[in-house]
Parts: C-alpha cells; structure tokens; sequence
C-alpha cells in the first residue's frame, strides 16, 4: 500500500479542500481501498467508513443494491458499481447525513471467471453529488495484481470526479468550502 499512499493523499487533501466526506464500498478489494486511504494521517477527517460486501447479498441487504439487477447481471457490473456508490453514502452517513462521495469496486480478481467475466475485469462506481459513474477496466496479473491495480483506479477516478469538470470549480452539485 505504500505505493499508493501518496495518491490517496491526494484524493484526501482534495476532499478535505471542499469540505466532502468519504464512504467506500468494497467487493473484490477486500478492504484494501479502505487501507491504503486510512495510511494517510488525518484521512478520519474526510472517511466515514467503509463496507466490504463481498458476499454478493450483503450489496443488496446492506448497500440497497437492487436484487433483480443482482439476479439478472450478477455482482460484476457497471450498475452494480453505481449502485454500491450511492448505497455506501446512505449505509455510513453520520448524524443522519449521507457522505458527500461514495467510492465502490466490484470485479473479479481470480483465479476464476465468475459469471462469464473474465478474471481482471473490475468496474469502480463514484458517487459525487448528483453524479453517478462507473467505469470498467480489465487488468492482468494475479489475484495481488488485479486487485492492487483496482485500488490504484479507484483513487484515480474518485479524484478526478471530485476535481474535473471542466470549469475548475469541481464536480457538478459537490459542496465547495466556503
């Protein structure tokens, strides 16, 4: 986790710069994303929490992943990964407020395709404000690798939604500091 604890301070620094919290939901990291964002000293000043809803009916009972599409799609999804997003955000909100971004992963890391997706494919799901992503990635290598490689992703997408959005002033309906 060393490697990516400088993008992970990134991604901290420009949460905390806009006054946002943090809710992560994991599946095929494990906790790893959680981990390397928790190596930052002070990151308890952005992260709520986070979820590791491996089984695949703890995204449904815990994070209100709809069931049917879990049924019709399975777990490796892109609107799975939304989905678990936005479902983090309400599941760790503090004081009765959602966080102000969710990040999710759901993917299959191996050693064996798992629902007719090949090992290495990963979709990670942002939730910032009104707006809701996810995108797909296929990565090689390993168990280690894939699932490294995922924590790598996530970090960089969750940042640049937060701070790209063509005018400068980030993601569209995210709280700024005043």
């Amino acid at each position: 986790m060393d490697d990516v604890a400088p993008r992970a301070a990134v991604v901290l620094d420009a949460l905390r710069e806009r006054g946002m919290t943090l809710a992560v939901a994991e599946s095929l990291t494990g906790g790893a994303l959680c981990a390397a964002i928790v190596a930052v000293p002070g990151a308890s000043d952005v992260l709520n929490g986070a979820v590791v809803a491996y089984a695949t009916p703890v995204k449904s009972s815990l994070l209100g992943v709809d069931p049917e599409l879990l049924e019709a799609r399975g777990p490796v999804d892109p609107d799975v990964a939304r989905q678990m997003a936005i479902g983090a955000r309400a599941a760790l909100a503090v004081d009765g407020r959602p966080a102000d971004a969710g990040l999710a992963t759901t993917g299959v890391a191996g050693p064996t395709a798992q629902g007719g997706q090949p090992v290495g494919t990963v979709h990670i799901g942002v939730s910032v404000g009104e707006r809701v992503l996810s995108r797909r990635f296929l990565f090689a290598g390993d168990r280690a690798a894939i699932r490294a490689a995922t924590v790598e992703a996530a970090l960089e997408l969750l940042l640049e939604t937060v701070t790209d959005d063509g005018s400068g002033q980030g993601a569209p309906g995210v709280p700024q500091r005043e």
